[in-house]
């Protein structure tokens, strides 16, 4: 008999017994996520832990996402207090190259108007809220805009201060739509402009001196702190990263922040970001819309830098390729690699990379103060 009782006591703690049908749903879900990953090679550095992450998280009994979980552990560490976005935008900032906005700076225009999806989208949510029976607050439709800039580490900075809730969502929307890039932009690329604008060939950009990229870093961050100091976490730390390339004299702190330094903290974020797909969290109606209303801010941002480009093109004496205004989302360097791709199916001789280079790194700089400015706005209304 004991040993019956024990075989019994067993079996109820065993996963087949205390598995609900939502945590095998969103196993699913992430298994769906690995397998992007791995075979359709879409950010598979960051869908691959967020993958496994997610199945980790939804695994009964043992609570692996509870406080004392591994990824309980790693969110405190490093989500829950916004070091994991920080460090990440530390190693961006020491694998770019500024040159392309420095040699062309109007570009930088391209950038901020890709941004227009943000603000787009807050507005698209607070009229789900009103209209559709959606419970978004000012600060939930904020952390949902964040998803337009197509930068992950900035969506979950942003997110874990106005709608902690809400992370798991919004980092999943945010790091699945910038793996789609390569899908996403070219139908809307194709449609807003025509076969003619898409061969236009642009002017050879002029050298950059290693002064005006050692100067770079420091007047960004100079106008930030007097502008947007709300900002000034995650444009610092850009910055930082960026002068310590461009400096040429800590070779050894620049090459840790772009390779072990950043392959660390990418391991723990993905595996963080995946915790919070368990099941009871995300598995909502809001859920729903927030990926909806994700694709929404992706498109408009992708669609406002290929108008504004269009519009610049008209005025401006050299010309412009209007493709290059869809890589103002910071999706570096895919945005920019996609709007090459796509100029050369029409111009084969047409080489656009390093011109959209220049738009998709302001596309950076533009998510994080457009972050700052909701940091420092929302609280004012409330959330």
């Amino acid at each position: 008999m004991n040993i019956l009782s024990s075989l019994l006591s067993f079996w109820d703690k065993t996963g087949i017994m205390n598995f609900s049908w939502q945590q095998v749903v969103m196993i699913l879900i992430s298994g769906l996520i690995i397998y992007l990953a791995i075979k359709k090679e879409f950010e598979p550095l960051l869908l691959l832990p967020i993958g496994f992450g997610g199945i980790l998280a939804n695994i009964p009994v043992v609570f692996i996402a509870g406080p004392e979980g591994l990824l309980g552990i790693i969110n405190s560490f490093g989500i829950h207090n916004g070091m994991f976005p920080l460090l990440i935008f530390m190693g961006v900032g020491a694998l770019t190259d500024f040159g392309p906005l420095i040699a062309n700076p109007k570009t930088a225009l391209l950038g901020a108007a890709a941004q227009f999806g943000i603000f787009t989208t807050l507005l698209g949510a607070l009229a789900l809220t009103r209209y559709a029976g959606f419970h978004f607050s000012l600060s939930d439709a904020a952390s949902i805009g964040i998803i337009g800039g197509a930068d992950g580490p900035t969506a979950i900075y942003v997110a874990r201060k106005l709608a902690p809730d809400l992370l798991g969502a919004i980092a999943v929307a945010a790091y699945s739509y910038m793996a789609l890039v390569p899908i996403i932009q070219p139908p809307l690329m194709r449609a807003f402009t025509t076969k003619h604008e898409r061969q236009i060939k642009m002017t050879q950009l002029r050298p950059v001196s290693k002064l005006e990229k050692i100067l770079f870093p420091l007047s960004v961050l100079t106008i930030c702190i007097l502008l947007v100091p709300d900002a000034t976490p995650l444009i610092g730390s850009l910055m930082f990263g960026n002068l310590a390339k461009e400096s040429g004299v800590v070779e050894r702190l620049s090459h840790t922040m772009q390779n072990a330094l950043m392959n660390i903290v990418t391991i723990l974020l993905g595996l963080g970001v995946g915790s919070k797909l368990a099941a009871e969290k995300f598995l909502t109606v809001e859920t729903l819309g927030i990926l909806i209303l994700g694709l929404l801010a992706f498109a408009i941002g992708t669609i406002s830098g290929v108008l504004l480009a269009k519009l610049m093109n008209v005025l401006s004496k050299e010309p412009i390729n209007p493709l290059i205004g869809a890589a103002g989302v910071s999706a570096v360097p895919m945005a920019a690699r996609v709007a090459n791709k796509v100029g050369q199916e029409s111009n084969k001789h047409n080489y656009l990379l390093m011109h959209a280079m220049g738009p998709n790194v302001a596309g950076v700089i533009g998510s994080a103060v457009a972050a700052g400015v909701l940091l420092a706005v929302v609280p004012m209304f409330g959330g």
